[in-house]
């Protein structure tokens, strides 16, 4: 006999989530699955934007100014790269407009922008007012400046200002004690 509603005749009846396994019956295992890094190209909103100097700090496919062609082996998933000068600005500003027209190859996805500062210290107010605008329409990420870069020094751990960065593309994220390249 059940008394007060919600209660089995051994007390409250208690909702579990997943399956549960009889008396004689063992629970059934998760599926094992391997995950694996994606794996992504930096495409250059323009010309000098450092495709090639992220694809070797950070791994992935460097596409520079094309497009990467999936059915050829290319990564599907992009990072569009621009400089954090007014003309880089403009051109990641008009290469997502692209995409939003979707005037773009079939099958590409758009992950976020990543700009790249193009000089040291702070950007300008018109220019971080820029950027900031980028970023209210999809995920940026910011590069800061870095003199080892500059001079083909790519070895190291990338800043730690990229430490998102580094977890959104599967590389080494910098060591929490050690302040990356200034």
């Amino acid at each position: 006999m059940q008394g007060i509603a919600g209660q089995g005749p051994q007390g409250p009846e208690v909702w579990i989530r997943g399956p549960v396994a009889g008396p004689d019956q063992e629970l059934p295992q998760p599926a094992q699955g391997t995950v694996t890094a994606r794996r992504f190209a930096w495409v250059a909103t323009h010309g000098g934007a450092g495709t090639s100097t992220l694809a070797t700090v950070f791994g992935g496919h460097d596409a520079g100014r094309n497009w990467p062609r999936p059915e050829q082996g290319d990564p599907a998933s992009l990072l569009l790269v621009a400089r954090t000068h007014a003309t880089g600005l403009r051109a990641v500003s008009h290469t997502l407009d692209t995409f939003r027209r979707r005037d773009v190859p079939p099958g590409l996805d758009l992950d976020a922008v990543v700009l790249v500062a193009d000089a040291p210290g702070r950007l300008p107010r018109q220019l971080a007012q820029h950027a900031k605008e980028i970023g209210a329409t999809i995920d940026v990420y910011q590069v800061p400046w870095v003199p080892a870069w500059r001079v083909g020094d790519l070895g190291g751990e990338p800043p730690r200002e990229c430490e998102a960065l580094a977890r959104l593309t599967g590389a080494a994220p910098p060591s929490s004690g050690r302040r990356g390249p200034r």
